[in-house]
C-alpha cells in the first residue's frame, strides 16, 4: 500500500476515477502532475505503484487490448479486459511481479462497471473502489454517500469531499488530482 490515492465510484451511465499526481521514489516526490489514469479502449485504467512498474505494465495493458481487437474485431468488454488484466497479474506474480494496483472502469451493453483490483491479483466488480493509505480516509465517505443510480454532479461532488478529507486528515500532502469519466460516448477529463 503506497501513498498514493485512486478512487472509484460507478453511477447511473458513467464511472469516474479519480488519482493523485504524485510520481514518488520511495521518500522522494519525482513529480505532482503524473497522469495515473490511462485510457484503453473505450475504458478507463487508474494504475498506482513504482512508476516504472505502473508504466510498463499499463503500456503492455494497453498494447494487447488493441492487438485483441485488431485480431478479433471485437472491441474488449470492460470485464474481458479486467479478466486479461488480473490473468497477466497472476503470471507476473510467480515470475517478476508488478508493484501496481489497478482500477478498471468501462461501460458495455449492461451498464457501468468498476473492477477492483491489487498487485497480488485479486480482482472484484464493485460500485466504489480506493486504493493506497487514502483509502482509509475515504471509503467511509463513500459508503455514506454513494448511492445506484447517481448522476455525473453528485459523484464529483463525493470525489470533491474525499479529496477535502485527505487535505484535512492524511500526513502526505497530495497537491494535484485527476479526475476522469467514462460513459458510452467515450472518456472525459473533469476539473475539480
Amino acid at each position: 500500500m503506497g501513498t498514493e490515492a485512486m478512487l472509484g465510484l460507478t453511477g447511473k451511465d458513467f464511472v469516474i476515477l479519480a488519482a493523485d499526481g504524485q510520481a514518488a521514489y520511495s521518500i522522494i516526490r519525482l513529480k505532482n502532475d503524473a497522469d495515473k489514469i490511462w485510457k484503453v479502449g473505450k475504458m478507463l485504467f487508474a494504475c498506482s505503484g513504482p512508476p516504472a512498474d505502473a508504466g510498463n505494465f499499463m503500456e503492455f495493458i494497453e498494447k494487447n487490448v488493441i492487438l485483441n481487437e485488431l485480431r478479433t474485431g471485437i472491441p474488449m468488454s470492460t470485464k474481458a479486459a479486467a479478466s486479461f488484466t488480473r490473468n497477466e497479474l497472476a503470471h507476473a506474480l510467480r515470475k517478476g511481479p508488478f508493484q501496481t494496483d489497478l482500477l478498471v472502469a468501462g461501460v458495455d451493453n449492461d451498464g457501468p462497471s468498476l473492477y477492483f483490483m491489487d498487485y497480488l491479483a485479486s480482482s472484484e466488480k464493485v460500485n466504489k473502489a480506493a486504493h493506497g493509505y487514502g483509502a482509509m480516509f475515504t471509503l467511509g465517505l463513500m459508503d455514506r454517500y454513494w448511492k445506484p443510480n447517481m448522476e455525473e454532479a453528485e459523484a464529483i461532488d463525493i470525489i470533491k469531499k474525499c479529496i477535502k478529507e485527505l487535505e484535512t486528515r492524511f500526513i502526505v500532502e497530495l497537491p494535484n488530482f485527476k479526475c476522469k469519466i467514462v460513459n458510452k460516448d467515450g472518456v472525459k477529463e473533469v476539473k475539480l
